[in-house]
Parts: structure tokens; sequence; C-alpha cells
């Protein structure tokens, strides 16, 4: 089990690396995370959803996505509450007093799950949740040690040294577990290491000799790596203003803004400029607005038009911008927004923006679909996935977007603007090149989406076989307690 000082340590990281070099070493192997908390999802060959990071870990392993690998997921849907999703399957929704009741309940499909994969495989490979040190969460843990002592696995403790105090951050947590646990951790890994090893290895000595644990390894910090990101949003590297020379592409940042890795080809790539665009700030000239999937439609829809970007997208159609919405963007282009249930917040219906003629009622039963189509207006193919509550019924629907009956989508008259419940539109190479050169891209060179993931995910094994002391890891595979 990988378990991190901290969030965004690099436990998905490093769960994939070693994912794909036991995978090339011939091992059966499979990736497991006990619980996730994350609105980046995705749809499973059995027809669940688990944690956008599993499935990647899953390609990984040279596997489908399954809801083994992820059976509790937690979707936010406001600050204190969020959707259960048990074995890919969405239960309820809690706050997180409520969920801390039902962790007994959970942690039985946990092990149910762990166990059918212990039976299909060599290696398992699990990632932790936040960090082991969240005192206020230890009592009936399923995420991190508690999962680790009742499955009774090693653990590797990872720590991001680009962030600063990392020596802080590994003694600290190893001096904030119980003995048992600090006994459980049989090494240690730093992360994102930048400049000469040699000055780092007086603070690995000292650390070794201070915690009786050894470094496993020191991992590079890997620039250029694209590796999907469980749940923030990647905006640390792009550019903050608007280029001539590309198409200039634009998505706000809602609070409950999920999927958002339906943008990560066009942020890789060469002739598209993506501005993610903060609440405060005006929304620049863009080619093309797209507004994302959200887990409460009605509540980022208000924030939308709070900020007074409403009419700002009214003045880019004005002038001959085109609009994509995507799941709940999609259905805030239309009239009318219902949830009759509550499902994503109080009962009750919200003005739409009005853009497309239709309207769209939340139902209790989730929607998950893996799609294959084309675009209606040009000969591509379409591979994605839909992750919805949403019904949506109107007259905008009968000039859809997509060829699939199934998969309900519009396209406005003067085919400026597209709605679609479709995720990965543009993870296809043609989709992709389509849909720029409707945004007023003319010759968009084509990029291989899956090749890229595949590349990173053989940099990171690449990067772990020279980095890390892997005669110590096979020793932790066959760690018994002492």
């Amino acid at each position: 089990m990988i378990q991190g000082t901290t969030s965004d340590a690099g436990k998905s990281m490093l769960v994939t690396a070693l994912c794909r070099y036991y995978k090339n070493k011939g091992v059966r192997v499979a990736p497991f995370k006990p619980q996730n908390m994350a609105l980046n999802s995705a749809v499973t060959i059995d027809g669940g959803e688990i944690g956008r990071a599993q499935a990647v870990q899953a390609q990984a392993c040279g596997l489908e996505p399954h809801t083994d690998f992820n059976p509790v997921l937690l979707k936010p849907n406001t600050d204190i509450g969020a959707q259960v999703i048990l074995n890919g399957r969405a239960v309820t929704t809690m706050d997180a007093r409520t969920f801390h009741n039902y962790k007994q309940t959970a942690m039985t499909a946990v092990l149910e799950a762990y166990d059918r994969l212990c039976n299909q495989y060599d290696l398992i490979i699990v990632e932790g949740a936040g960090s082991p040190a969240e005192i206020n969460l230890r009592d009936r843990d399923i995420a991190n040690m508690g999962f680790a002592e009742t499955v009774d696995c090693p653990v590797i403790l990872i720590a991001d040294i680009d962030r600063g105090g990392v020596f802080a951050h590994l003694v600290g947590t190893l001096e904030l577990l119980n003995h048992s646990e600090r006994e459980r951790i049989v090494g240690m890994v730093i992360n994102r290491f930048r400049g000469d090893h040699t000055l780092l290895q007086s603070g690995i000595d000292w650390l070794e000799n201070r915690t009786g644990k050894p470094v496993f390894g020191t991992l590079p910090y890997l620039h250029g790596l694209h590796l999907e990101s469980e749940d923030s949003v990647a905006i640390e590297q792009q550019s903050n203003d608007p280029t001539e020379d590309k198409l200039n592409i634009i998505v706000p940042i809602l609070p409950r803004m999920s999927n958002h890795t339906d943008f990560d080809p066009l942020r890789l790539h060469p002739h598209v400029n993506l501005l993610y665009v903060k609440a405060g700030q005006t929304l620049p000239q863009a080619d093309l607005i797209i507004l994302p999937g959200s887990k409460s439609v009605r509540a980022d829809l208000q924030f939308l038009i709070d900020h007074g970007w409403k009419p700002h997208i009214d003045r880019h159609l004005r002038y001959g911008g085109k609009l994509l919405g995507i799941c709940g963007g999609f259905q805030m282009l239309g009239r009318q927004i219902h949830d009759p249930h509550g499902l994503e917040g109080n009962a009750g219906s919200a003005k739409g923006l009005g853009y497309l003629d239709f309207e769209t009622t939340l139902e209790k039963q989730k929607q998950l679909k893996r799609i294959t189509t084309q675009l209606a207006f040009a000969d591509a193919e379409v591979q994605g996935y839909e992750i919805r509550a949403g019904r949506s019924r109107g007259s905008a629907l009968n000039q859809p977007a997509v060829k699939d009956k199934r998969s309900e989508s519009a396209l406005s008259p003067d085919q400026n603007i597209i709605g679609t419940y479709i995720h990965g539109l543009f993870e296809t190479s043609d989709a992709c090149t389509a849909l720029l050169q409707w945004a007023g891209l003319k010759q968009p060179d084509p990029i291989d989406y899956h090749l890229i993931r595949e590349n990173a995910i053989e940099r990171l094994a690449h990067c772990i076989e020279h980095n890390m002391n892997l005669d110590q890891l096979k020793e932790a595979l066959y760690w018994k307690r002492p």
C-alpha cells in the first residue's frame, strides 16, 4: 500500500508507476483504492463508476477499469455533503458525520472487493487517501491504516519535497502513528526532487537513522509529465492571456466542476491555448467557451450568473464565438433544470441560460454508459462515456450533435452551440480535430491522446526502475508483522 504524508504527495503517480513496472515484468497486477473522494470519474467495463485515477492505473496494468478497483467513491456536491458510490453505483447522499457512521457498511464492500482481486491477481498495489496522520479520521478508517491493519499489508510512505518540509512531513507522520502502524511502514520515498542528489544524501542519512526506516528512492521532478489529475485543476502552467497564433478556449472554473480531465487533450494540443478562468476574473476574448460538467448544476449555474459571466457569453455568441456544454454544462444551456428529488441540493427548479430549447429533469437512477458514435456534423468517430442523472427533452434535441440516439445532444441552428452528455470528446483524434475545426482552427494537427498517456505511464515505470532500490521493494512485498 502507498500512503502519502499529504494530499498530492505522489500516491497516484507511484501506484501507476509500480503497476506498469510489474506488468512489464509479467506479474498479474491490479490497482486498488478502498475509498476515493474525487469529482473526476470513469465508467467501468461492468457498468459502474470509479475514480479517474484508478482507471489510469488500470491502463497501467493492461486492464479495463472495474468497480472492484475503487469500491467506495465520494463525489462532493456541497462543502459538507457528498454522493456515496458503492461498488460503482450511487446509493445516497450523506454529510460527513452520517458517512462516518456508515463506514462499517463501506468497509464490508471494500474487503469483499479486495478479496475478489486477491483471487484473480498476483499483486495488488493499494493507494491510500490523504494522509494516515489525520487524527480526526482515525476512528473507523477505511482509507489508510485502518485498511492496511485489517488486511495486514506493508505500507510505503511517500512525500513531496517540491512543496518544502519533506523531512518534517515524513518524521511528523510517523510520530503521529501508533506503534503497530509505524511498524507497518517498510520504507519511504521522496518525490519531485530537483537538483544535485548528493546534496540530499546527508538528509536521507539523518532520516533513516532518526526513523529506522529505509528510503527506497528519490524520484526526480518529471518536467512535462502528463498524468490525469485525481481532482485538482492543473492551471499552474497555463498561459494567462489569449494568443493570436492559436485557438483560444476558455473554461470557467465552477465550485463543483467534474471530469475536467475532458480538457487534458486541449491543454496538450500544440495549436490550442486553454485558459481556466477563476471566480472574480473577467472572461477574456476566445474562439470557444466550454461549460464543463458539474456535480451541482443549479448551484454552479447560479455561481456563473452571480459572477457576471452570462453577459460575456452573450456577447461572445453575438460576435460569432462558439459555445460547448458538456454534461452539466449542457444542461445549463437549456431553458429549465428541474431537481424534484433534491439530488443536488434542495428540491426545485432553476432557469437555465436559455440558449437552446430544452429542459432537463434530474432522475434518481444515474445513467452510466460507454459511447461510441459519430459527430452529426463531421465524419469523425467519438469514443467517450456518460455519467449523468439528467434527462433532457425539447425541440433542440431534434438537431443532435452526435448520431447515437441514446445520447441526448443538440446543435444550434446556426451551428455555433453544441450540447452533449459525452465526456472524453477530445480523446479521440478524429473527433478532436473536427471539433477544433468547428471552433475555428483551420488545420489542427491530430494528436494521439491514448499514446500520450501510454508514454507517460512508461516514463513513470522507467523512472522508478532507475531511481528506486527495487531489491528493497521486493523484500517489502513479503513483509510480515515482526
